[in-house]
């Protein structure tokens, strides 16, 4: 019995009426019983003039797996003369990974990859050794509302050559209220197309009004990011701006939303190394942070360039070395 049936079960022995008779009217709707989440506080970041709600990563919380970065962006209005434009940029030992809810995006980088990215769409840009691309609205008008997110590449590819892929078509499959769509990896026998470097999944979850229960790997610790409307665990809400974290040994999560919304499924194998992060690059060491940066300053070949006439964005001053 799982802990669906055993709340409704317990609610159903709990309300009588006399004599033992089954109540009438109370309209009691079993609700699930959710293991403790430790909930985290995003903060506000600025990117390129656009505010994001980031909720990874946080002092209390660095990474769920290998996943190592989650900004939320919108819904924000955006037309022509108040474009987003996300100048050329590099990066280095991570995988981006890009959905949107609503509007529309231009992704251009170094190796000549031009790709217009729209809702149910997944763009996935593997840096490995060094990379560098620029994110655009271009011409569109309308709302914009997605989130980018960071996977840290393991040791056998973090050092390989950057890779880039649109995938257009991802399984979606139904989980009671909720409809899933599998970005990444594994998620109850429905595998998406994208590349993954490290066990890990990612999940789009379209929830109605009702209950559902997530099936979930025991190995993986996973994490729950709300991008509209709220969910309940147990006793507990999330909304936007704040990060749900539930750690490994668990083979299901029972959530609940009262009216529609829409939540990221983050999960993966615990890390189990320490990161170096800063900027736009995940290492292991500050001496890699520093050959990064001093390439992407000097124009080295290591990142090429991107076919756009946005502004090239140079790196800042590193903390550790001022003073």
């Amino acid at each position: 019995m799982n802990e669906w049936t055993r709340l409704a079960h317990r609610r159903r022995s709990r309300v009588r009426g006399p004599a033992g008779a089954p109540a009438r009217g109370r309209g009691i709707e079993p609700r699930p019983v959710g293991p403790e989440l430790e909930v985290v506080d995003g903060r506000t970041a600025d990117v390129s003039g656009i505010l994001v709600r980031r909720v990874l990563p946080r002092r209390s919380r660095r990474t769920i797996g290998a996943w190592c970065f989650v900004d939320h962006l919108g819904p924000v209005a955006i037309s022509p003369s108040s474009p987003v434009a996300v100048g050329p940029h590099p990066h280095i030992g991570l995988a981006t990974v890009t959905w949107l809810l609503r509007g529309r995006q231009m992704h251009r980088d170094s190796l000549g990859s031009e790709q217009v990215l729209r809702p149910g769409e997944l763009n996935l840009m593997s840096a490995g050794h060094g990379i560098a691309h620029a994110e655009e609205s271009e011409n569109y008008r309308g709302e914009l509302h997605g989130v980018q997110l960071w996977v840290a590449q393991p040791e056998h590819t973090r050092h390989g050559p950057p890779a880039f892929a649109h995938h257009a078509d991802l399984p979606v499959a139904r989980f009671g209220a909720a409809e899933a769509t599998v970005l990444l990896g594994d998620f109850g026998g429905n595998v998406s197309p994208a590349r993954t470097d490290s066990p890990l999944v990612g999940v789009d979850l379209a929830l109605r009004s009702g209950g559902t229960v997530l099936p979930l790997r025991r190995d993986f610790e996973h994490g729950l990011v709300v991008l509209a409307g709220s969910v309940e665990v147990g006793a507990q809400v999330l909304r936007p701006g704040r990060l749900g974290y539930l750690g490994a040994g668990h083979d299901e999560l029972p959530l609940r939303a009262d009216e529609s919304a829409r939540v990221l499924l983050l999960g993966g194998e615990p890390l189990g190394e320490q990161l170096v992060m800063w900027w736009n690059f995940v290492a292991r060491s500050r001496a890699e942070i520093d050959a990064a940066r001093a390439d992407w300053q000097a124009g080295a070949d290591r990142f090429g360039t991107v076919a756009t006439t946005a502004r090239r964005i140079p790196a800042p001053e590193r903390p550790w070395a001022t003073g």
